[in-house]
């Protein structure tokens, strides 16, 4: 059976997920400070949903430590910035050594910021959509890599037309959104998660 927890030198356990950057302080601070805290903020989600678009077939270490620099690439993910990318910002964006340079990938952050404009025109934010596919609480972690809530998120993006939204990227959104608590049992933020999705006004 895999190991639910890590126990890095502060000796407070974490998610076994964190052992996968021993001694990254970077990595362990974004579990302890982002990881599942709920978020409603569309700017922030709008990041995440392309950040988890590039992360796919890589780790997300690796987008973390390059989240600075797709930030500066991409206008800080502001919506309506990005929804008018064009052929000479795909050019800038491919030249780009900071970020990932997947041509696919950068035309669907485009294609899904202007998505994203239609989205909120019709639902009224962003953050309202995407919370009403949180599931039911639930009493344990799920440790699944897609679920009922993600295939439905997935499937419902797809119809409106943006891209790099499977299942599986769905559920890694919103297990680090906060859409539910999934710090593995022990785990030293799990409880302080809990506490923040008690606290959170839901969009």
């Amino acid at each position: 059976m895999k190991p639910m927890l890590y126990l890095p030198d502060d000796g407070q356990p974490r998610c076994h997920w964190c052992a996968a950057a021993p001694g990254d302080a970077g990595y362990l601070r974004y579990h302890d400070t982002e990881w599942g805290f709920p978020v409603a903020s569309d700017q922030r989600l709008f990041e995440k949903l392309c950040l988890e678009g590039f992360q796919s077939g890589l780790s997300w270490r690796t987008i973390l430590n390059k989240r600075e620099a797709f930030r500066a690439a991409f206008a800080g993910f502001d919506v309506a910035q990005v929804a008018v990318f064009g052929a000479a910002d795909v050019a800038r964006l491919l030249g780009d050594a900071g970020i990932v340079r997947h041509r696919g990938k950068i035309e669907a952050t485009i294609n899904n910021a202007q998505r994203c404009l239609e989205l909120v025109a019709e639902q009224g934010s962003l953050a309202r959509y995407i919370w009403s596919f949180e599931p039911p609480a639930v009493l344990k972690p799920l440790m699944l890599t897609e679920s009922a809530a993600s295939i439905a998120l997935s499937k419902d993006l797809k119809r409106r037309g943006w891209k790099f939204v499977g299942p599986t990227t769905m559920h890694a959104f919103m297990q680090s959104m906060g859409l539910f608590n999934d710090h593995a049992l022990g785990c030293v933020t799990r409880e302080r998660v809990d506490n923040a999705l008690a606290a959170f006004n839901r969009p």
